[in-house]
């Protein structure tokens, strides 16, 4: 089950935008004409962007019902709430996402300036980053992946850094917590709809290797390296010699991806830390 909180013509980057912002009571609407077809029973909820608290309080109404129905669902949270120091949404759901969604979550998938937010704790070391995983662990969710980072990387001013952590319960009552770090390379574009992808595979990924975090983001990251790669190529091809591309030729290449989505080549490999 994929829940957002708009239909709209495009994602941003365009001149003009056209669509609407689901309110809480349309989603209600909707998902009690699910309910009535008997066809609310899921194994996976996934959301992300949203600019309206009623709405996120409704969606941790629904989850919380499906999770009664079905305790084993997964519900993977996409925290959207701003990068590099800002926000752009709305500053009343930082409270919401922070009390009421978080808790409820499996998996979440925040940036650093996301997670700092979430825990109010700052991240300037890998130490620090591991710390503020804890704390959001202690929130609630079993698996953390921070997407991206001001760290530095091991590799060089060229490599973004982003780490995860899954922590696990055994069948004897026994916990243990993998934790790992991706050092991706850096792309000199802008792109829409990379959060989206990523959370995505994430769920897909974690499905297939539940209790494997470094495979599980191994094979995320290298569906978003081959995603990201074949989209650049085509954009160049379009734009033509010394010409940037526009939002439009930078649409990520999902479709002509299909191959590398279902089996991606693993080109990006995470280390396990302590």
């Amino acid at each position: 089950m994929l829940i957002y909180n708009y239909v709209d013509s495009n994602l941003g980057g365009y001149s003009h935008w056209k669509g609407q912002v689901l309110t809480a009571d349309e989603l209600h609407v909707l998902y009690e004409g699910i309910k009535l077809n008997n066809v609310h029973h899921y194994d996976y909820v996934l959301t992300g962007y949203s600019r309206d608290t009623s709405f996120l309080e409704m969606v941790v109404d629904i989850i919380q019902e499906l999770k009664r129905a079905n305790p084993s669902l997964v519900y993977v949270c996409d925290p959207v709430l701003g990068d590099h120091g800002s926000m752009y949404v709305p500053e009343n759901l930082h409270p919401v996402y922070k009390n009421k969604v978080v808790p409820v979550a499996d998996i979440i998938t925040p940036n650093q300036f996301e997670a700092e937010l979430l825990t109010g704790k700052n991240i300037s070391t890998e130490k620090e980053a591991v710390e503020v995983m804890d704390l959001l662990h202690a929130m609630g969710p079993d698996t953390v992946v921070i997407t991206s980072s001001d760290l530095p990387s091991r590799l060089g001013d060229q490599f973004l850094v982003s780490l995860g952590s899954q922590r696990t319960v055994h069948p004897d009552g026994s916990r243990s917590t993998q934790r790992v770090r991706m050092d991706v390379p850096k792309v000199d574009a802008v792109f829409v709809g990379t959060g989206d992808l990523f959370a995505a595979m994430l769920l897909a990924w974690t499905h297939h290797y539940p209790n494997d975090l470094k495979t599980a983001c191994e094979k995320t990251f290298s569906v978003m390296h081959h995603v990201i790669q074949r989209t650049i190529s085509y954009a160049h091809e379009l734009a033509g010699p010394g010409r940037r591309p526009s939002p439009p030729q930078l649409e990520l290449r999902m479709v002509q991806s299909k191959a590398d989505i279902e089996d991606p080549a693993i080109v990006m490999r995470a280390t396990v830390i302590s």
